[in-house]
């Protein structure tokens, strides 16, 4: 066995007689269920990625070390049909959650709870996590009470390990471990958390609990931060705050995620406070490890002990990828059961479709596979409106594509053949366990809204050829498109909002020629929308529009909504209606990319006048639009 090559030189020279100790810190983040290499979407092997493939490279790091903790930053229980459909209540399934079965089997040190833990409850969340062999830990969501000072989970842990030295003497290492998460998870899960759950600023939680870890006698402290890097100037309740936490004095290393990026990788040079090449935030050591099981996370630090007790003196760190790594055999024959159990669930027939439902140009144009979300939304809400107060009023219905590409790589795309439509297309189609609400909104709300989901454009000079169409900051599931009105997208204006939902460019519209039936929009005119709880409460960068207009908060999942309409209307709808156009840009052409799977559907690119010009580097198809 031999230790690793940490090539950072020490701050400092070893100091002769001077006990030194290698400590591997390994990280999994943001897995969202991906267990095995199989796509549960499409009923196909995928051969690679999942945490049975990140279970072979936690077996052979750990191998070539004598001291090892392994940790998860959170999302690890939502995001798959095993975890968000077969582990749920009523399914059948009477085995442990799958999930805290390949955790448990590959033995944990501890974890944090990402957002997504809290998207199916609180009483489920802590009954789930009652099967973790392992502690569970966070600072900064408490309990809503007078004093709002319990929190949910134990704030920190301290981990009592016994570590050896290079020389192979042992020694006693207490390991503080604090835990924390995006603090809008109130908002994001307000049907869930409202009245139950309040949140804290993850840097001020670090800087007030810190101190106290160390009193408690940590030797190290590790923050099992669900929070991504972020290079803005640091606000109060930042949602990615992993770059101002490593400025919090005591941390020394922090294991990072909810972005779903790689850390350290290229992409992050040349941002003040962040060493790529050194992987640091702030000077304080740091790793990221993807999403979906794509990486483990591998942190390497060199400690040693003087009269202070134990330091830091140098590092290494890296995200070492599942391509081409097999599943762990363990892994896969304890998930057996739950795996059969998935493909039997999801493998149901709910009825035809006549024609692809893709995501592949769900940006660019009018989207067959969104509308038919839309229109389940729409009957359902509007069924459940009759005999109230608000029957009658027009009934629009918003949602987003949700496999849109981007940091999920040129795979990460809905595509359902001709045929039969089945459960597990719902659960492609709709991935997340999001629930029906309605809103009573004023045009002016609504045109607010639109505007929001236009950020996802960059703007674009008239006349210019080739020009980057997406922002690649934004992601495609922020791109909301209300069903039941008609408008054009104008992509010289300047985007109105940021990504957090700043207003930055007050006088700049994109959004024109909005009309309902025909006829324009006036600003106090009502509607009625069906979208989901995340958004009417507030995720992305729009408003938190369930203060003023909630008529309607359901608790049957969106995805179940879909499926019934599927069934009760078994030959799905083939036909488009108008929504959205880009507004014309005569001698003008932007360059889009997406998965290489269209090209098997050229009349669709026909259709949009598209010329094919290759792969980019990442693997994604480009193609130039003109407008």
């Amino acid at each position: 066995m031999t230790e690793p090559d940490l090539s950072f030189p020490s701050p400092a020279p070893h100091r002769a007689g001077v006990p030194q100790v290698f400590l591997r810190l390994l990280e999994t983040t943001d897995v969202h269920a991906h267990l095995l290499p199989f796509d549960y979407f499409s009923g196909q092997n995928t051969g690679f990625s999942g945490l049975a493939c990140v279970a072979t490279l936690i077996r052979q790091a750990r191998g070539e070390v004598q001291n090892c903790l392994l940790f998860d930053s959170g999302d690890f229980l939502q995001g798959t049909p095993i975890s968000d459909m077969t582990a749920q209540p009523g399914t059948g399934w009477t085995g442990p959650h799958p999930v805290l079965t390949a955790m448990n089997l590959l033995g944990y040190d501890a974890a944090t709870p990402g957002n997504h833990e809290f998207n199916f409850g609180l009483n489920w969340l802590h009954e789930t996590l009652s099967q973790a062999s392992f502690p569970v830990t966070c600072a900064n969501a408490l309990k809503q009470s007078r004093d709002g000072a319990e929190t949910l989970f134990p704030p920190y842990l301290i981990l009592k390990r016994q570590v050896l030295d290079t020389r192979g003497n042992s020694h006693d290492l207490r390991i503080g471990v604090i835990g924390l998460l995006p603090p809008q998870i109130t908002t994001w899960d307000q049907y869930h958390l409202q009245e139950r759950v309040c949140s804290r600023d993850i840097v001020e939680t670090a800087q007030t609990l810190v101190p106290q870890i160390r009193a408690a006698g940590a030797d190290l402290v590790i923050a099992l931060a669900h929070t991504g890097i972020d290079p803005a100037t640091p606000f109060s309740m930042m949602e990615n705050a992993a770059l101002p936490l490593g400025a919090v004095a005591g941390i020394d290393a922090i294991l990072a995620g909810h972005s779903h990026q790689i850390f350290p990788s290229s992409g992050f040079q040349g941002t003040v406070g962040i060493d790529a090449c050194a992987a640091t935030l702030n000077g304080t050591p740091a790793v990221m490890a993807g999403f979906g099981g794509s990486h483990l996370g591998v942190l390497d630090l060199g400690l040693e002990k003087g009269a202070q007790g134990w330091r830091v003196t140098h590092h290494r760190a890296q995200a070492r990828t599942t391509q081409a790594t097999p599943p762990d055999p363990a892994i896969c024959a304890a998930l057996e059961k739950a795996h059969q159990a998935t493909v039997r669930l999801t493998g149901r027939s709910l009825g035809r479709t006549a024609k692809p439902l893709h995501s592949y140009l769900s940006l660019i144009r009018n989207d067959a596979s969104v509308q038919l979300v839309t229109r389940a939304q729409r009957l359902a809400l509007t069924q459940r409106l009759k005999g109230t107060e608000h029957e009658g009023l027009p009934v629009l219905s918003a949602s987003a594509p949700f496999k849109t590409g981007g940091r999920a790589g040129p795979l990460h795309y809905s595509d359902v053949p001709p045929g039969d439509f089945l459960l597990r297309n719902a659960a492609d189609l709709y991935a997340f366990p999001n629930t029906l609400c309605g809103l009573r909104l004023t045009g002016a709300q609504i045109r607010d809204w639109l505007e929001r989901a236009a950020i996802i454009f960059n703007r674009i000079t008239p006349g210019g050829d080739d020009q980057v169409l997406i922002d690649p900051a934004v992601p495609g599931h922020n791109f909301d498109v209300i069903d039941g009105l008609t408008y054009q997208i104008d992509l010289s204006q300047p985007a109105r909002f940021d990504l957090s939902g700043n207003l930055i460019a007050a006088s700049a519209r994109r959004i024109c020629d909005l009309c309902h039936a025909g006829k324009p929009v006036a600003d106090k005119e009502e509607f009625i929308v069906a979208t989901n709880n995340f958004r009417a409460f507030g995720g992305g960068p729009y408003p938190v529009l369930a203060n003023v207009g909630l008529i309607h908060s359901g608790h049957r999942a969106i995805r179940d909504i879909l499926a019934k309409f599927v069934s009760d209307h078994p030959d799905i709808p083939s036909d488009t209606q108008p929504i959205w156009t880009f507004h014309p840009m005569p001698g003008t052409s932007a360059v889009f990319e997406t998965g290489p799977g269209i090209r098997r559907y050229p009349r669709d690119l026909a259709a949009l006048n598209a010329t094919d010009l290759g792969d980019s580097d990442a693997g994604f198809a480009r193609f130039r639009l003109p407008l």
